[in-house]
Parts: C-alpha cells; structure tokens; sequence
C-alpha cells in the first residue's frame, strides 16, 4: 500500500539522506557536493499552502520523498508547478511513481495549477520514461547545459496540462 504524509521540518534528515544518494551516484540531480537542509529548502515547499512536499511510504516504510514546487518565482507562473520525486533505490520499479505523479496531479487543481512540469537529466531514462506512461508530452530539450561526474549533460522538459 502506498501512502503520502505531509513533510515537516523533522523529516529533512530522512530527505536528505534520500537525496544525497543522488548526488553521490547519478545525474538525476545536478547537485554536486553535500547538501545542508538549509539548501534543501531552498527548493522543498515546507508549511505553504499553495506548493508541498510529501513522503512517501510503502507498506509503512519510508520509499521517498516528492513535491510539488514553483517552476519559477514569479507570479505569473503561479498556474505552474514543477514536480519532483525521488525514491529510495529498492523501491523502484514498484509502480510508486505513477501513484506519486497521480497523486499529485489529483492535488494541483485544488491549488490553482493547471500545468505540471518535469524537469529531467537527459540521461535519466527511468524518469523520463515514467512521465511518458503518465501521459506528459515532452517540451523543450536544453543541449550541454550541465556537467557531472565528467560527463556533459542535457536538461529535458515534459508537461502535463490539467483539466
């Protein structure tokens, strides 16, 4: 069973850790170093009411972590949203990350956003591949604009325009 439970400031070490394993092995985040949690909330909505974060829980245990963030810090971009998970890696392949991005999209609308927006590595075919299934259209790819463990990178687009 897969559940959702809001993020608090309590749970950033279990965010944390969850994320530094993606900045230590792959490119699905463009962090390099180690990340304080002041950092982490740089971009993880805590306590706000139009944007959240969750963990995610599968059979009770803690699988990851997602939200639901500003694509840009302007208000005329308010209708949007970027969305984001990030699973512990045993827990992939479990058809929790179609249940998060449903379940996500079942809360936008309810703050006012009509588009959602996934922000991928290039190379991240599991997440790219993901998106597809849950029915976002790709629209913009950024050629060479990052660079990771020595490896030139691109940065792909895909939304979702909600009804």
């Amino acid at each position: 069973m897969i559940e959702f439970k809001e993020l608090t400031y309590n749970d950033l070490p279990i965010v944390k850790t969850i994320y530094e394993y993606y900045i230590q092995n792959s490119t699905a985040t463009f962090h390099i170093g180690e990340i304080t949690n002041e950092a982490l909330l740089d971009f993880l909505p805590i306590n706000e009411d139009r944007y959240k974060s969750y963990l995610i829980y599968f059979n009770n245990e803690v699988a990851g972590y997602c939200y639901m963030g500003p694509y840009k810090k302007r208000q005329a971009y308010y209708r949007s949203a970027e969305v984001t998970l990030y699973l512990k890696p045993e827990f992939c392949g479990k058809g929790i990350g179609k249940t998060t991005l449903n379940f996500i999209e079942a809360l936008a609308p309810e703050r006012g956003i009509k588009t959602l927006l996934g922000i991928i590595s290039g190379d991240n075919t599991e997440s790219i591949i993901l998106f597809e299934k849950c029915g976002y259209e790709k629209c913009a790819h950024f050629k060479n604009v990052g660079e990771k463990f020595g490896k030139i990178l691109d940065v792909v687009a895909y939304q979702k325009e909600l009804a």
